[in-house]
């Protein structure tokens, strides 16, 4: 296929891209029947069924990715009238290009097109949670530090925190942190933490913030009475994580969150820097 060609159809393809209010891409069965090599609405339509089979087939929704809409079209007289179309998702024309002809060189460019959008939706998706899991980490270490510091304020020592947070391990996963660690190959020298996955570092996160506003709220003084609230605050995150079917003791453990920050930090190297804006 020629690039003049390709470069054709990308932006083709990319001027029909339209979003729905919630930021769902889609685009308009009519808009790109040609671009798919189709002069007929009918035959068009008849790839659009297959699709529809083959998304339910794959487990998902058709209405989620197929919608019947009205379209308004210019006639010879210069008046309009509406007729037939439909809202397709990313995911909707990759069924589409899947089960068109091969043989039009069309229908093999948008197999790879929305292919590769497809699996760039993916890459950025994983991203975001993987930026959402370090954002989560950095905040439970902060908060942690912060209770520490109350404890120092209100107890006049700190020594207590490393055993208070080793029961909070307790509480929440109703195992010892050393039995997570070995559950989870956790070395013996890194937090557990480092390996937990982001609804455990919110959930930690919560319970202690919590402990932290009724120790101050409530003038605790000594590591029992702190140890205690400690205590009843992940217990009460853990049995709301059990109403909601969450078990935290048999949830697997994440990759090691350095080597996510890592690699995090190693593609922002590389993407390319926007300009300074000029100052006026």
């Amino acid at each position: 296929m020629k690039s003049d060609l390709i470069q054709t159809l990308t932006n083709t393809f990319e001027a029909h891209a339209q979003q729905t209010e919630s930021g769902i891409e889609y685009w308009l069965a009519r808009d790109i029947q040609h671009p798919l090599g189709y002069s007929k609405w009918d035959n068009c339509l008849n790839v659009v069924s297959k699709a529809k089979t083959a998304c339910e087939l794959s487990g998902h929704q058709i209405v989620d990715h197929f919608a019947d809409v009205g379209k308004m079209v210019d006639l010879g007289s210069g008046s309009q009238r509406e007729v037939d179309d439909m809202m397709l998702t990313r995911y909707a024309c990759y069924l589409v290009a899947q089960n068109g002809d091969p043989k039009k060189q069309e229908i093999a460019f948008a197999q790879t097109y929305f292919a590769i959008q497809t699996r760039r939706a993916e890459l950025i998706e994983q991203r975001l949670l993987e930026a959402e899991r370090v954002s989560a980490r950095r905040k439970l270490s902060a908060t942690e530090i912060e209770l520490s510091q109350v404890i120092y304020e209100q107890t006049g020592g700190n020594e207590d925190f490393a055993l208070i947070r080793s029961k909070d391990d307790q509480a929440l996963f109703s195992k010892s942190t050393q039995t997570m660690k070995a559950q989870w190959k956790v070395p013996d020298n890194r937090p557990l933490a480092d390996f937990a996955p982001t609804i455990i570092l919110k959930a930690k996160d919560f319970a202690t913030e919590i402990t932290i506003f009724n120790a101050r709220e409530h003038r605790l003084d000594t590591e029992s009475a702190i140890s205690t609230e400690h205590i009843t605050n992940n217990q009460a995150v853990r049995n709301t994580l059990l109403e909601r079917g969450i078990r935290p003791e048999s949830l697997p453990p994440a990759e090691d969150v350095k080597n996510v920050e890592r690699r995090l930090a190693s593609e922002d190297k590389k993407s390319p820097k926007q300009p300074a804006a000029l100052e006026s």
